[in-house]
C-alpha cells in the first residue's frame, strides 16, 4: 500500500519532494488537482467535494492506506469531516492526515505569530485556533495572499516579490517573531520570503517540518507502517497537465519523471 499526498496544484510537490528525500523507500503517489485549483476562494462544500473526490482516487485506484492533505485550504476547511464523516463510512481501515497542525506546534514558544495563506485558510481562523490551543498567550496576525497561487501555477515568479511584499508589511508592522507560510504553494517562494522578513523573524515553511512530522507518525502507528509497500516507486497525477506541471516534475524528481493526467 502506498502514501498519498494531495494539494489543489503544484505546491504540494516540494512537500512531496521533502518528504522522499527524508523517508525514500515507501511507495508515493502525488495528486495535484490543477485543473480545479485555486481552492483558496471556494466554499467548504465545494473544497469538501473537491478533497474526497481525489481521496475516492487514492483509496480505489492506487491502494493508499495514508493520504496527507498537503493542502492548507483543504486541511483547514474538509479534513475534520473527512475524518469524522468520510473515513468511518467508506475507508474505516484508512488514514488522512493534514498538514495545519504540525505546523501550528512549531509556534508554540512564539510570542506574535504571522501568518500568511489563501482566503479559504485565513477565512477559517484555523491556524489562530490551533496555535491558541496550545499557547493561548500567543498574538496571532493573519493575512490572506490570494494571488500567490495563481502566480507559481503559472511559474511566473518574477511578479512575486512586490506582490509578497504587499501582503507581508501589514503583518511585519505587528513585530511578529515567526511567520508561518499557510500554503504548501508559498515555499517555492521561501528564500524571496525571508530576504523580505529579514534574520530576526522565524520562518515556518512546510517542507522544512512535514517530512520529520510523518517520520515520527508512523514510527508512532506501527499498524499503518507495516502495511506499507518500501520499492522507491513515485507516481506524479494531474487533473491538467501545464508547462509549469512538467516542469516542475522534472525539477524536483528528475528527467525521467512521467506525469499522468487523471479526472477525478
Amino acid at each position: 500500500m502506498k502514501i498519498g499526498i494531495f494539494d489543489s496544484g503544484v505546491g504540494g510537490l516540494i512537500i512531496m519532494k521533502a518528504i522522499c528525500k527524508k523517508i525514500p523507500e515507501y511507495d508515493y503517489v502525488y495528486i495535484g488537482d490543477t485543473k480545479r485549483v485555486p481552492y483558496g476562494g471556494r466554499s467548504h462544500a465545494t473544497i469538501y467535494d473537491f478533497t474526497c473526490e481525489a481521496l475516492d482516487y487514492f483509496f480505489k485506484k492506487e491502494n493508499c492506506k495514508i493520504v496527507i492533505l498537503a493542502c492548507n485550504t483543504a486541511s483547514s476547511r474538509a479534513l475534520r469531516k473527512i475524518q469524522k464523516v468520510y473515513i468511518p463510512k467508506y475507508f474505516p481501515d484508512r488514514k488522512v492526515i493534514g498538514v495545519l497542525i504540525p505546523s501550528a506546534e512549531e509556534c508554540i514558544n512564539s510570542k506574535k505569530v504571522g501568518i500568511i495563506a489563501t482566503k479559504g485558510t485565513v477565512n477559517s481562523n484555523t491556524f489562530p485556533l490551533e496555535i491558541n490551543k496550545l499557547n493561548p498567550q500567543i498574538k496571532i496576525f493573519q493575512n490572506p495572499a490570494p494571488l500567490l497561487v495563481p502566480i507559481i501555477e503559472e511559474g511566473d515568479y518574477e511578479f512575486a516579490l512586490p506582490i509578497l511584499q504587499k501582503y507581508l508589511k501589514p503583518i511585519l508592522n505587528k513585530k511578529i517573531d515567526t511567520l508561518v507560510l499557510g500554503c504548501t504553494h508559498y515555499p517555492i517562494l521561501k528564500n524571496e520570503v525571508r530576504g523580505t522578513v529579514g534574520g530576526k523573524v522565524r520562518v515556518i515553511s512546510q517542507d522544512e517540518i512535514i517530512p520529520e512530522k510523518l517520520k515520527e507518525y508512523l514510527s508512532r502507528h506501527s499498524e499503518i507502517e507495516k502495511k506499507l509497500t518500501k520499492s522507491k516507486k513515485i507516481k506524479i497525477l494531474f487533473t491538467d497537465i501545464t508547462p509549469t506541471v512538467e516542469k516542475l516534475s522534472q525539477k524536483w524528481f528528475g528527467g525521467n519523471i512521467k506525469t499522468k493526467l487523471i479526472k477525478l
